[in-house]
């Protein structure tokens, strides 16, 4: 927005021009001269107080890159400019996230291994309770482990074969705890959404836990926690990406609906349920992730991507569903 000053000056050649014009016509003489001159003079006085703006003020208005990064920086005028606003001395700020991939997406222990790494050494970037064992949440996503879902699938749920990678999902679900009532309402839900989508229901496995390492707080809250899977066959079969969106669509309204009848923040959340991806997550500390997580330490857990993420609660209190914000990518 212009000054007060630049719009007074415009005014005031606003005013000039239309003086100028009045004293041109009512001069008399030919009207074709008239208006040539009408329409000369009424330029003049417009350019007139125009171009000095453009020359002083309106210039100032707009900043380039390097101005910006100096007024960020505080770097003076001369002296060598930083690449990026990035500053060391904000290393604490915020929450901490971090991706290891195979490039070539293979599937292996390793980037588990390395991605388990990555997370308990953004311990810093994390936050904890009064206790150091009460952590503000922490988890990670992986790409599905096929190999080791067919596995618990075949042990679990007596599934002698998964359908091929990308044509069934897992979904890792929690549940208030110690309340089996609730537990199966919440399962019919989704079973039942997820048969009216024309998806069948496979069955769901118990996610073993470790939680002695526990501090109270999550201790106290600690939801009980499911796999549900879900094959892409029958009648209905959809493409991956449309597969993927039914998934979405379970998944909403099977929370919209927990949430009319049990009310908000009840305990059943959907940390995550897709065909390409898997996220286990919790009020733990990085370091508790792998160590609660039994499939996590499992040999034969393995993915060729894991995002990872550190949480810092700032403006709200830690809890097991606001670990890990990230269910897809």
């Amino acid at each position: 927005m212009l000054s007060l000053s630049v719009a007074r000056r415009l005014s005031a050649g606003a005013r000039a021009s239309r003086s100028l014009q009045g004293a041109r016509t009512s001069g008399g003489g030919n009207a074709s001269i008239t208006t040539a001159s009408r329409s000369s003079y009424i330029r003049r006085p417009l350019a007139t107080a125009i171009t000095p703006l453009l020359r002083t003020q309106i210039p100032s208005l707009f900043y380039s890159t390097e101005r910006i990064l100096a007024l960020r920086t505080g770097i003076k005028k001369g002296e060598p400019l930083p690449k990026t606003v990035y500053d060391p001395s904000r290393e604490t700020e915020n929450c901490g996230v971090g991706l290891v991939a195979s490039l070539k997406s293979v599937a292996s222990r390793k980037v588990v291994e390395d991605a388990d790494e990555m997370l308990i050494r953004m311990s810093h970037r994390g936050g904890v309770g009064c206790c150091p064992a009460s952590g503000d949440g922490a988890g990670m996503l992986f790409g599905m482990p096929d190999a080791f879902m067919r596995l618990k699938a075949k042990e679990s749920l007596g599934v002698a074969d998964l359908p091929p990678k990308g044509e069934y999902a897992v979904g890792n679900v929690f549940f208030p705890p110690e309340n089996p009532d609730v537990l199966n309402d919440c399962k019919a839900i989704l079973e039942r959404l997820s048969k009216q989508r024309g998806l069948k229901v496979l069955g769901w496995r118990v996610v073993p836990v470790d939680n002695s390492m526990l501090g109270q707080d999550p201790l106290d809250s600690e939801p009980d926690t499911e796999q549900f899977f879900i094959a892409n066959t029958g009648p209905k079969k959809r493409s991956p990406r449309d597969f993927e969106r039914e998934l979405f669509r379970v998944r909403k309204m099977a929370e919209e609906e927990a949430a009319s009848i049990l009310g908000p923040e009840s305990g059943f959340y959907i940390n995550s349920l897709s065909s390409q991806t898997i996220t286990y997550k919790g009020q733990l500390t990085p370091e508790q992730v792998s160590q609660y997580y039994l499939d996590i330490s499992d040999p034969s857990f393995t993915s060729h991507m894991s995002l990872v993420h550190s949480r810092f609660s700032t403006n709200t209190f830690p809890s097991w569903e606001r670990a890990q914000p990230i269910r897809m990518m």
